[in-house]
């Protein structure tokens, strides 16, 4: 039985192990609801519903790999993910998603603070009030 639990709960014995982030990738299940598609944002938005027994929580990452795959996205930086609550006793979470047509369109609709969350168009940070008073 121990050499079972080593491989990943697999009863195959042929050397293959899975991976940890394979292994995540089919421990949830994604449903959605209130879909609703928006022309004049050139977005889809919906209400994400998680089911997720057997860990903690589900990353963003593997959140937006897996719904990239049911929705057919090519880029993965259009689809924008936010306000997740996992349900008291765990094993759920929801919150909400954005799929948008392009990446213009994100950077145009999209807030700036969201957008420096998913790592998009990140400014570079101004000198000081200090720091302008000293090079005077």
């Amino acid at each position: 039985a121990q050499a079972i639990l080593a491989q990943g709960g697999s009863s195959q014995q042929d050397g293959s192990e899975a991976t940890r982030s394979g292994a995540a990738m089919s421990e949830f299940t994604i449903r959605t609801r209130k879909f609703k598609q928006n022309p004049l944002l050139g977005r889809k938005q919906f209400v994400l519903d998680i089911i997720h027994p057997s860990l903690a929580n589900v990353s963003k990452k593997d959140l937006a790999t897996k719904l990239a795959q049911m929705y057919k996205v090519h880029d993965h930086q259009c689809i924008q993910l936010f306000g997740f609550k996992t349900a008291f006793g765990g094993g759920r979470s929801s919150g909400f998603g954005l799929i948008y047509e392009s990446l213009d369109k994100m950077k145009k609709f999209e807030p700036k603070y969201r957008q420096a969350r998913a790592g998009i168009d990140v400014k570079k940070s101004k000198l000081g009030r200090r720091a302008k008073k000293d090079t005077k």
